[in-house]
């Protein structure tokens, strides 16, 4: 089965307090035969990557409410005038508070759900594949 790669940079702000944020450069990206997660990765060309991973439904949610709990939340807002996602990452080295850009990580979105469609995952896996190659047996 063939793979695709849906990838995309762009710059997000973390936000470090009310009146401050940094750029942070990013790459979306999105792979077929990991149909549920998305992964970013901040700081694309440092020395030392820092790379997340969650689900893609979360940030399809995220785009238009609220969503998630724990390590990830995400939520639709608007800044000075401009649609953007915020994603509250937690881990145990820290916090960080994200601003994307919602017209590109729409835009990005749309293409992984082209590539697998809401509900197509577990097709793209090949658990069943799997399952008759060791059933076969």
């Amino acid at each position: 089965m063939e793979h695709t790669v849906v990838e995309r940079e762009l710059e997000l702000r973390l936000i470090l307090s009310p009146e401050r944020s940094i750029a942070v450069p990013a790459r979306l990206a999105y792979r077929s035969d990991d149909p549920y997660a998305v992964h970013i990765t901040f700081h694309v060309n440092s020395d030392s990557p820092v790379r997340w991973t969650f689900a893609r439904e979360l940030l399809v949610e995220g785009v238009f409410r609220p969503c998630g709990h724990g390590d990830v939340r995400v939520w639709p807002t608007k800044v000075n005038g401009r649609s953007v996602v915020l994603m509250a990452l937690s881990s145990p080295d820290g916090d960080a508070l994200l601003e994307a850009p919602t017209p590109q990580v729409s835009a990005w979105l749309e293409r992984t759900l082209r590539a697998v469609p809401p509900g197509a995952e577990a097709a793209r896996l090949g658990i069943d594949d799997a399952l008759d190659q060791l059933l076969a047996r």
